[in-house]
């Protein structure tokens, strides 16, 4: 039975006017009974002040329920006395609404745009990888649209748009199971392969405004090796330090189009990665991360006179020395990053063996401001007897941690051709929720 506001201040009033002539005594009747009388209209009182509070309760969270548009249930059959004292029965329109905000981020990953906006000064106006292609002044270098969100309790999804002023192109897209036996990492899908460090990062987390001089003469440029595949990786158990091993097996297509690093003309011509991975902490403010690596696949160098079974090797050894103070990490900081390359690109004339590197050092000045300076030079992949080299400082400031202001002035000495001194700038943007990359 449901009571009204009106139909329960009646009863509440019927109540306590029965209550003074329940206090007179009648001829024949103790003071005991008396007595007796008034803690049984107490109790009555009390009782019906609990069933009134439980029913405003109810009457509540149906009005709220049904102003939002929600469907509320009918409680389930019970008897007065449980409903009365029970308002925790009722339903609320917390849980009303709360059900279906959870649900839709179920079925929503997480998603983010990032936009990467260069521009370049000075002379010659060429890229270092490519001296015939010149560099623009200004350009939308790349706009990355991320979705990432957990499949099931076993895998997770990760998949990254690039988009150009001359196209869309996908980046990286990939599933990663987490839980298959052998304590096994395996990914599936299009990725960066774990060659070096430098390969494995998108263009927006670079400390720099270019990627170094050693990656894109030797390592396919900003594409790099990225390709389908499958990727294996496991942690070796050890009492000394975090060592991870990684396998892949790639199509063995990679790097730029009009050079690529990898150029598969049958199905048998995939390529291949090795990396090797050690980290251990030196203090608490202190780490350190090693890392081994190898790759092997076709290339194109032979195609013009229809031979197609020439192969590149590439070797690689990369440090990187951390150092973030609990006590101050927000405002101070500094990065030391160190990657050396091999490379045996067989060749119709031979075989070029060219070798490159860069080292870079990094300082966090306050909690927004980090500078930066950074050393490389390679071998050209496909005539190692020219070898260019090159020096940077770059100043970065970030307003918040979404937005970021970075400048560089870079000069690269050429083995053919005058000396370029250049300055880059970049602004970069994000927005939505993007996870963590690599560490």
């Amino acid at each position: 039975m449901v009571f009204r506001r009106r139909d329960a201040a009646c009863a509440l009033a019927i109540v306590v006017a029965l209550a003074p002539c329940a206090r007179a005594q009648t001829p024949g009747q103790t003071p005991a009974d008396a007595q007796a009388l008034r803690t049984a209209i107490d109790d009555l009182k009390k009782d019906f002040e609990q069933r009134l509070s439980a029913l405003e309760t109810r009457l509540a969270a149906v009005e709220a329920a049904t102003k939002q548009g929600a469907a509320t249930p009918a409680p389930p059959a019970a008897s007065s006395a449980t409903q009365a004292t029970s308002p925790a029965l009722a339903v609320s329109p917390e849980s009303a609404t709360g059900a279906s905000v959870t649900n839709a981020k179920v079925f929503n990953p997480d998603m983010a745009v990032i936009g990467n906006f260069l521009g370049a000064m000075g002379h010659p106006n060429v890229e270092p990888a490519n001296p015939l292609r010149p560099l623009p002044s200004l350009e939308m270098h790349e706009s990355e649209a991320a979705f990432q969100a957990v499949v099931d309790p076993y895998a997770r999804a990760d998949f990254f748009i690039s988009f150009g002023e001359q196209g869309v192109d996908l980046e990286e897209g990939y599933i990663t199971f987490t839980s298959l036996p052998g304590g096994l990492l395996t990914k599936v899908g299009k990725m960066r392969a774990a060659f070096g460090k430098v390969n494995t990062l998108h263009s927006h987390v670079l400390p720099w405004t270019d990627r170094p001089m050693v990656t894109n003469y030797l390592v396919g440029g900003e594409d790099g090796i990225d390709d389908a595949g499958i990727s294996v990786a496991r942690l070796i158990p050890n009492p000394w330090i975090f060592l991870e091993a990684t396998g892949q097996v790639f199509r063995g297509d990679s790097g730029d189009l009009q050079s690529p690093l990898y150029f598969a003309t049958e199905r048998t011509h995939v390529s291949y990665v090795g990396h090797l991975r050690g980290y251990q902490d030196i203090t608490e403010s202190t780490n350190i991360d090693l890392g081994v690596s190898f790759s092997r696949g076709f290339n194109s160098a032979g195609l013009a006179a229809d031979v197609d079974n020439l192969t590149t090797k590439l070797f690689g050894v990369d440090a990187t020395l951390r150092w973030k103070p609990l006590q101050r990490a927000i405002y101070h900081s500094f990065v030391l990053r160190s990657e050396a390359i091999w490379s045996q690109r067989e060749q119709l004339n031979g075989t070029q063996h060219a070798n490159g590197f860069y080292a870079s050092a990094e300082y966090q000045l306050g909690r927004r401001w980090y500078a930066g300076i950074r050393f490389d030079g390679s071998d050209h992949a496909d005539n190692a007897a020219l070898r260019d080299t090159g020096g940077s400082v770059i100043l970065t400031y970030w307003p918040s941690e979404f937005s970021q202001v970075r400048g560089q002035y870079r000069r690269t000495n050429y083995e053919i051709g005058p000396s370029a001194n250049e300055f880059l700038f970049q602004f970069q943007f994000s927005i939505g929720a993007h996870g963590a990359h690599p560490f």
